[in-house]
């Protein structure tokens, strides 16, 4: 009994040679390019809550309770700007593409 596939369970083989050269992977440098091209303030606003993050934790280690507490808020305020413009970036996309 031969477990060998039939030649037409193969057919993506086929595909994959007629695209040839033309078929290009997107590497993560581009999609990192592409995405932040069509939406900076998701990427930007991830930056400005981990920074908020790092500051009010550096805040707290060092004593300073008042300050690491207002960046806490801050990371808070980060944190729901960047979800909108995630959402806003969705919307926008999805009515860009059904039309």
């Amino acid at each position: 009994m031969s477990t060998e596939p039939e030649p037409t369970d193969l057919h993506w083989v086929q595909l994959r040679k007629e695209m040839g050269a033309s078929h290009h992977v997107e590497t993560t440098r581009e999609k990192f390019h592409r995405k932040f091209t069509e939406n900076p303030f998701v990427p930007l606003g991830c930056l400005a809550t981990a920074g908020a993050l790092s500051m009010g934790l550096w805040s707290f280690r060092t004593g300073k309770t008042r300050l690491s507490q207002q960046m806490m808020r801050v990371r808070i305020l980060a944190q729901g700007l960047t979800i909108a413009a995630l959402v806003i970036g969705v919307v926008i996309t999805t009515g860009k593409s059904s039309k």
